[in-house]
């Protein structure tokens, strides 16, 4: 099964190519620049929708025509939805979601203009396929509950929807004298549904829109990124179809088995995907009387775990440890913080200055450890001089030998980049998935979880896009600078061959900025406020604690006494080498022996 990555197929490529310039050496970049402009999709629905009035359409059994005149359509509301019921298939032809807008303001639809239609199909004992989509139901309400009937010759048929708190709809489906008409057993249920864009960011939401479901009594979770879907072995307790901050879910009470289904991607318009789900019910004496339950959410943690059903789940924050880290972390830090009444760009900043007083021991000894390289890059390059025509081996025998004089570990800068590696990707997950960040914008960014575009090309720029995001372009910059303070320390390579790493360190920046101009602007504000801490920490270590002539001297000094006795990993290190070199010296003296 396929997990979702929370990367598109661009950004696999550029997470491959950050992950050799940082970790070999530390992240990744990425981007996919956002594709808005037509409505060639909205226009054919407009389209179908009208030639669905205008031309009559027959059912399988009772053979009444569908005319303009007999189409009714009812609703319901209450304070979280409103929806619309019509009597061409008994379906829900309109779901709008009231304390939720799209973006610019629009009123914030999951179904509307036929994007989606569902219902059962059947197969009659001569082989006949009918399907309740076809079938003309007369609509009665009572309350909060809206109950559509249907002839099928002799049987009948009701879909029976109540209208219940938390976005919760009830779907009963109730038969009688279907029994004679069934041949197997069984009904498909079938569900197509063209998802609509409801976010800034195209790309972004595209990516997060996918099939989501449970299995097992609920007790486990997944979701599907696959252009095919395919779940012949488990019975789906629920099946869903995610966006970026909302999903549309049928529960099956006796669950769907034999599932499969499809999803494609459209490349421009309102619409993002088009989805095909079918599920087979099993149906008591041939009779289908089962219950089912639709849910239209908004993706708010809080409110997903009330339902005890792994709705939780669907926010792709990550597994495991990244998802721990974005649940019981970054989440609550963030709450915390905004219920002070702080607005959303603020309370960034300040969660960005509390995860680096946590991380600060670590990070402290990171930036002092980075400044005493660059103090002893003399001593360093004296000994490179020396040993330059030594065999490479001795050259860094010496070199380490250097370090443990000044007492400078070169793996302890190890430790803090490890820390950061899961930190940046549940961050990553974090800024794009956080729906109390929706809509909230800061500055010149009209909403955090969307990158910020005032500068607009107007035409399109290869990785870039058509916008240069102001919030990912000074976080560049910021990373820029204090590239330049760091890498002093960075050896130049002393062999022919050798990638300088000095100028893989400032390429990285650059990709930062490809990665960031499309991703969440409050991830970019994130690390411009990070970074800008890190070079004010440099600069007062330079100045304020670092004392650069007291560890010269005291390098000085260490020459004159006696070697420490090698420690453990020192030893090992050593011994490691010698073997390397030695298997060098072998390989030679093999080349030399065949010449």
């Amino acid at each position: 099964m396929q997990q979702n990555t929370g990367l598109d197929k661009n950004q696999l490529i550029s997470f491959g190519i950050f992950s050799m310039i940082l970790i070999g050496f530390m992240f990744y970049f990425q981007n996919r620049n956002a594709q808005a402009e037509q409505e060639k999709l909205a226009m054919e629905a407009k389209k179908t929708e009208q030639t669905t009035k205008a031309k009559p359409v027959a059912t399988h059994l009772n053979e009444s025509p569908v005319t303009p005149a007999s189409v009714q359509k009812v609703n319901l509301q209450n304070d979280e939805l409103s929806l619309e019921f019509s009597s061409i298939g008994g379906q829900l032809t309109s779901v709008k979601l009231n304390r939720y807008t799209a973006f610019g303001g629009k009123p914030l639809y999951l179904f509307s203009h036929n994007n989606a239609s569902y219902g059962f199909r059947f197969t009659d004992k001569t082989g006949k396929v009918f399907n309740t989509k076809d079938l003309v139901f007369t609509p009665a309400v009572a309350g909060n509950t809206v109950t559509l009937t249907s002839k099928m010759g002799t049987a009948v048929i009701q879909f029976i929807y109540t209208l219940k708190p938390k976005y919760t709809l009830d779907f009963q489906v109730k038969t009688q004298g279907l029994s004679p008409l069934v041949n197997d057993g069984k009904a498909d249920f079938v569900w197509d549904y063209t998802v609509k864009g409801a976010e800034k960011g195209r790309s972004q939401e595209e990516t997060h829109t996918e099939f989501s479901y449970a299995f097992n009594n609920y007790k486990s979770y997944d979701y599907d990124a696959r252009s095919e879907m395919n779940e012949p072995d488990e019975t789906l307790n629920w099946i869903g179809v995610k966006q970026q901050f909302f999903a549309a879910i049928i529960e099956a009470k006796n669950g769907f088995t034999n599932s499969k289904g499809n999803q494609e991607s459209i490349e421009e318009g309102d619409f993002l995907k088009k989805f095909n789900f079918e599920g087979q019910v099993n149906l008591a004496g041939n009779e289908l009387n089962q219950d089912f339950t639709w849910y239209f959410l908004p993706l708010d943690i809080d409110l997903l775990k009330t339902f005890d059903k792994n709705f939780d789940e669907i926010p792709p924050l990550g597994w495991s440890f990244i998802g721990s880290l974005n649940r019981y972390v970054f989440m609550p830090m963030y709450n915390l913080i905004s219920s002070w009444g702080i607005a959303a760009g603020w309370a960034i900043f300040w969660m960005t200055i509390i995860v680096k007083l946590i991380l600060s021991p670590v990070m402290f000894r990171q930036h002092k450890l980075s400044a005493m390289m660059k103090v002893i890059r003399p001593e360093i390059d004296e000994v490179n001089a020396k040993y330059k025509d030594a065999d490479p081996m001795k050259r860094q025998q010496e070199t380490m030998a250097v370090y443990r004089k000044a007492g400078v570990n070169q793996m302890a800068g190890c430790i803090p980049a490890l820390v950061q590696i899961p930190l940046f990707y549940a961050l990553f997950r974090f800024f794009p998935n956080m729906i109390d960040l929706r809509g909230k914008g800061f500055w010149f960014a009209p909403d955090l979880t969307a990158y910020d575009d005032v500068i607009k090309f107007g035409f399109h720029v290869p990785l870039l896009g058509e916008h240069l995001s102001i919030f990912a372009l000074a976080c560049t910059v910021v990373i820029l600078i204090y590239t330049v303070m760091t890498s002093g320390n960075i050896q130049q390579p002393q062999q022919e061959g050798m990638p300088n790493m000095k100028v893989l360190m400032y390429i990285f920046p650059i990709t930062f900025l490809f990665f960031l101009n499309s991703s969440a602007s409050g991830l970019s504000w994130y690390y411009f406020v990070s970074n800008a801490i890190n070079i004010v920490i440099i600069l007062v270590i330079k100045y304020f604690i670092l004392d650069e002539k007291k560890i010269h001297a005291q390098i000085q000094a260490n020459k004159q006494k006696e070697p420490k006795k090698e420690g453990n990993f020192q030893k090992r290190m050593r011994e490691m080498m010698e073997k390397a070199q030695e298997q060098q010296k072998a390989q030679e003296a093999a080349k030399n022996k065949k010449k």
